[in-house]
């Protein structure tokens, strides 16, 4: 599992699906923009909400839980190489885009 930066996860974006598995509670605080928003409390039964055709970056706040979470989709048979090291910190202290 590979953690990738920030602007690395947006470069990969035109053909990999960013996955933010945050609570509902802290996606109050702001989503990125265009990622598919899955609580990892909801991941297994949300599972058919991930398309299996392209790779997945896993993002979580600070980047700490979503290697668990991408180990879980990959044993799913979803293709989760990669983690957005530092999660949605990371992103906001790189003054990438927060909706």
């Amino acid at each position: 599992m590979s953690g990738i930066t920030v602007t690395e996860a947006e470069q990969c974006r035109p053909q990999d699906q960013l996955l933010d598995v945050r609570e509902d509670v802290e996606d109050a605080d702001g989503m990125i923009p265009g990622a598919l928003h899955i609580p990892m409390g909801q991941l297994t039964s949300r599972l058919p909400d991930i398309d299996r055709t392209r790779p997945v970056i896993v993002a979580w706040s600070s980047g700490n839980r979503s290697a668990r979470v991408a180990d879980a989709l990959t044993g799913a048979g979803c293709t989760a190489e990669d983690t957005m090291a530092g999660g949605m910190l990371s992103l906001e202290r790189a003054g990438l885009p927060v909706r």
